[in-house]
């Protein structure tokens, strides 16, 4: 009976996680321990979802997801319905769940590092006329190639290398698992009194390639800022320019709106190509 009691007071966190994606197959695990979970729509074998639960006392626990910067706090009382005692065991539960996270990221993205490194130093410089340089009509700008894909490093303020970006013929991406990508960058070119930012690798070398300028890549929308706040913090004095791709015909025009927040959040400037696409679509109609 007291089993069954529990289930029925830590289902709400089940449901809210599986909301959020979380495939749970073997049911939830409550012992205060961090448990890492596939997310439904990532890449099969990828577990960027974690949570920790706690069944005993009052059920609390937190979950999130690596990939896209989330954290929750859960408990089956609200805070307004606890007692002191209650509200102190709920904060050193949440306090815990949160060392336990950090610790684990803290393991596989020094795992993530070292598997970078080695692809890296055994990959080859990327060849001029890889079938995806030949399609976006740009240059190999410092990349390297590992089985047949184009290898772009992901790497932070400081220089160090976290993660890799694999970019294949037909221009499908994906990074190495469990690898840190935000804040982290691809820089072309030597910033002197200005730097642009823009999403994705062709997009950088078009704006590299037809106005000289130094540009890194965030590699998507979402590290724009996280990238425009890591140059502003390494570079404090130079004029940063975001370079928006215009998502127009997507909801919320999601390129312009990101690009334009960053510039914001670090007084930078923000162009974006007349057409709608980014400024490589734009770069193509030109050279072609």
């Amino acid at each position: 009976m007291v089993g069954v009691i529990m289930l029925r007071k830590i289902e709400p966190f089940r449901k809210i996680i599986e909301d959020y994606r979380f495939e749970i197959k073997r049911g939830l695990v409550a012992d205060g321990r961090i448990h890492r979970v596939h997310v439904r729509g990532d890449r099969l074998g990828t577990k960027n979802g974690w949570y920790v639960l706690y069944g005993d006392g009052l059920p609390a626990g937190a979950f999130g997801c690596w990939k896209r910067q989330i954290s929750h706090t859960w408990c089956t009382k609200a805070e307004r319905e606890m007692t002191s005692i209650e509200s102190d065991e709920f904060k050193r539960r949440v306090d815990k769940a949160r060392r336990a996270r950090e610790d684990e990221e803290r393991k596989w993205r020094a795992v993530a590092r070292d598997r970078a490194m080695l692809i890296w130093k055994s990959s080859l410089p990327a060849p001029d006329d890889h079938p995806y340089l030949i399609r976006k009509a740009v240059q190999n700008q410092g990349l390297r190639q590992y089985k047949g894909m184009l290898v772009v490093p992901l790497r932070d303020g400081e220089g160090t290398l976290h993660s890799l970006q694999f970019i294949d013929g037909a221009g499908n991406k994906r990074f190495l698992s469990d690898g840190r990508k935000n804040g982290c960058y691809f820089a072309i070119g030597i910033p002197v009194a200005s730097i642009c930012v823009a999403e994705g690798y062709a997009t950088a070398a078009s704006i590299h390639e037809a106005t000289g300028l130094p540009v890194a890549v965030a590699f998507d929308a979402g590290n724009l800022e996280a990238v425009a706040k890591a140059l502003r913090t390494k570079f404090p004095e130079i004029e940063i320019i975001l370079c928006a791709d215009n998502d127009e015909n997507t909801p919320g025009n999601p390129g312009l709106t990101k690009a334009r927040k960053a510039a914001a959040s670090i007084g930078g400037l923000l162009v974006v190509p007349p057409i709608i696409g980014d400024f490589n679509d734009l770069y193509r109609e030109v050279v072609r």
